[in-house]
């Protein structure tokens, strides 16, 4: 064990946080969280302390500690699970079994919605929240909040009677309508913004119910209401979700790295990334992911069918960005403060277009993927670049007069943020497509037929008894049961 370390064991803090263990170059090799961040990361040099070969060789390869103090443990969870998804160190892959993460799931508009735990998100209309790293403790998690915010497991039939859990008041007790649905729902949206972080939000939310309730003197109903802020002020003590409002993003060295270099006035708080997907010019669609404060919120996230077609990765690209930067869907979704764009120097140029015909002034940056290269419009990027700065990280640049290239070291804190940007705007649009892929195999080649309806299918159907029957049938054929111009309007359609 070096000075170094040693002067770091004694000036760590008491507090819950996220540790990083580095080697020689400094890059990160193991990310893991604490309760007391002292007593965690002095136990990895406690001689006494029998360690299993992987924690040994870790320990041989530890040459520098960092960290980052955080709430409570279970910010120390959430902070640890996005950083390891970022930065894949090799102890992480190494010290921990294969099982994917776990994610929070809630049927929102289901009929009778509930809230359960999935290792696999669908886009199948329910609120994903995750991705967690370990599920024992999301889970216990969630078994303190749920005392605040009673919410079903049930999936499937609905049972015939009120469940135990109802009588433990963990279960609103829809099935002998013991709430109503309204109110069932009005407090899965309070959970929901527990689970995205809105917690001083939905704190004066409930304070304002609370006095509405007790002007009206409903006071059970006020009760109630103050019974949720105690609690949910009690659980603060205890642990409490991801909270981007007292997180200090000035430690998240990728961000202020990524200021620094692209020589922007604030770090950036809000990100997005924009991707486009299609098979040879069908089902294009375009993803936006938004990370806030390095971390993805996917709450926020919105995907587009292009409306123009064929394989036009520039022009779709304008597209997209012209819808993002309408009027609307500014004062609906904000501005972000960094737009990073998924390809090169053509894909950059068009959203820049774009984005100058809103009359927006949003920096721009783009991220090729052969190399991992940030793609700078000098003139229409609207950053300013540090190239000093940029030598001393051990940068590479290269370009001409119009673009700037930046390689980066690949094990750099601004690559694997951008990195996984990129990658999760990769994700959510090939996610939508593949949707909609399979969605247009399933639809019967008759659907898209001017003046073929359902009643006019099963006629077909019936006479010729398959659907290559009716492709493979003659106009004169088709006439005896449609008539003439149907089907010649058919054979055209076909052929």
């Amino acid at each position: 064990m070096n000075m170094r370390i040693e002067k770091k064991l004694s000036n760590l803090p008491t507090e819950p946080g996220v540790y990083f263990h580095k080697d020689k170059t400094g890059s990160v090799i193991y990310i893991g969280k604490a309760a007391n961040l002292r007593n965690r990361v002095r136990q990895y040099f406690q001689t006494s302390r029998v360690r299993d070969p992987k924690t040994d060789a870790l320990v041989n390869e530890i040459d520098d500690i960092d960290w980052v103090t955080v709430d409570s443990e279970i910010d120390a969870l959430f902070l640890e699970a996005e950083l390891v998804r970022r930065n894949l160190p090799r102890y992480n892959i190494l010290l921990r079994d294969d099982k994917s993460n776990i994610y929070v799931r809630i049927n929102y508009s289901d009929p009778y919605p509930s809230v359960t735990f999935t290792r696999r998100p669908l886009d199948d209309g329910a609120r994903y929240f995750g991705p967690y790293w370990n599920g024992r403790e999301i889970k216990e998690a969630l078994h303190y909040v749920r005392r605040i915010f009673p919410y079903s497991t049930h999936t499937g039939v609905m049972p015939k009677r009120a469940c135990l859990q109802y009588h433990l008041g963990l279960c609103p007790g829809l099935e002998e309508n013991k709430t109503s649905l309204n109110d069932y729902r009005a407090n899965l949206r309070k959970l929901i913004a527990f689970l995205k972080g809105e917690r001083l939000q939905l704190i004066t939310r409930i304070e304002r119910e609370m006095k509405v309730a007790s002007k009206n003197k409903q006071f059970e109903n006020a009760a109630h209401l103050r019974n949720q802020l105690y609690a949910i002020k009690a659980l603060s003590k205890r642990s409490i979700f991801l909270d981007n409002e007292t997180l200090d993003i000035s430690k998240d060295r990728s961000l202020s790295g990524l200021a620094n270099i692209l020589g922007l006035k604030e770090i950036p708080r809000r990100i997005e990334g924009y991707d486009i997907s299609h098979m040879q010019g069908t089902d294009n669609v375009a993803s936006m992911v938004v990370f806030k404060n390095g971390l993805p919120d996917k709450a926020s996230y919105r995907k587009f069918k292009m409306r123009l077609p064929g394989n036009n990765d520039f022009g779709h690209m304008q597209e997209v960005i012209t819808r993002r930067l309408s009027e609307k869907n500014k004062r609906d979704w904000g501005v972000p403060d960094l737009i990073l764009i998924d390809g090169g120097r053509g894909q950059v140029s068009s959203a820049i277009k774009a984005r100058d015909a809103a009359r927006s002034n949003i920096p721009m940056v783009g991220l090729a993927k052969r190399e991992e290269e940030i793609i700078v419009h000098r003139a229409g990027s609207n950053t300013d670049v540090n190239e000093k700065l940029l030598h001393e990280e051990h940068a590479f640049l290269s370009g001409n007069d119009e673009f700037l290239s930046i390689l980066l070291p690949h094990s750099s804190d601004i690559v694997k943020l951008l990195q996984r940007v990129r990658d999760e705007s990769h994700r959510f649009a090939v996610s939508y497509h593949s949707v909609l892929k399979v969605k247009r195999q399933t639809v019967s080649v008759f659907d898209e037929v001017p003046g073929v309806g359902p009643a006019t299918r099963k006629k077909l159907l019936r006479a010729f008894g398959s659907k290559q029957a009716i492709i493979g049938s003659s106009t004169d054929e088709l006439s005896k049961v449609v008539g003439k111009a149907l089907a010649e309007r058919i054979k055209q359609y076909i052929s």
